[in-house]
């Protein structure tokens, strides 16, 4: 049977082939707030032609919309690749409790990867980080998905 984490992490694994099918980096992210999901998205920089269009940064919004106030601080972030600099910062900014991610980013990963703003002793939030859920079937997306993208065309079109 299994756990919260990795039920809530399904779900961003949904979210991420969504991504994919869309011929976006496959992250997909989830917020759970009183155990409930109140945020999915997917990564949108090439839909929506915008650097800041990450997967967590979509979710932060919905997130504050549902609960209508600016701080998570409640709620814990699903997301299928550990959160880059820019994420971190607005999670941190967000006051998120926790986030949950499946695989390491060993090139811009900000959980601890890279580099540790998750939990930087000068910033005024630090938040718990719980790496490796599903990491394995998160990690497989990824790499199937450059393997296709490198073999030329589409990703959706080479199912």
């Amino acid at each position: 049977m299994p756990n919260a984490d990795e039920i809530f992490m399904r779900e961003a694994i949904r979210q991420a082939r969504m991504a994919a099918e869309a011929d976006e980096v496959p992250v997909g992210a989830v917020i759970v707030f009183e155990r409930k999901i109140i945020a999915r998205a997917h990564n949108q920089i090439e839909t929506l032609k915008d650097p800041t269009a990450h997967a967590e940064m979509i979710a932060i919004t919905q997130a504050t919309h549902y609960l209508d106030r600016k701080w998570l601080q409640e709620c814990t972030l699903y997301v299928t690749i550990e959160p880059c600099s820019m994420c971190v910062g607005a999670l941190v900014l967000a006051r998120i409790k926790q986030v949950c991610f499946g695989a390491q980013e060993p090139k811009t990963g900000a959980c601890g990867s890279v580099i540790n703003i998750a939990n930087h002793r000068s910033l005024n939030h630090r938040m718990d980080v719980t790496g490796g859920i599903l990491a394995d079937e998160c990690s497989l997306l990824v790499k199937e998905f450059f393997q296709k993208k490198r073999r030329g065309g589409r990703v959706a079109d080479c199912k």
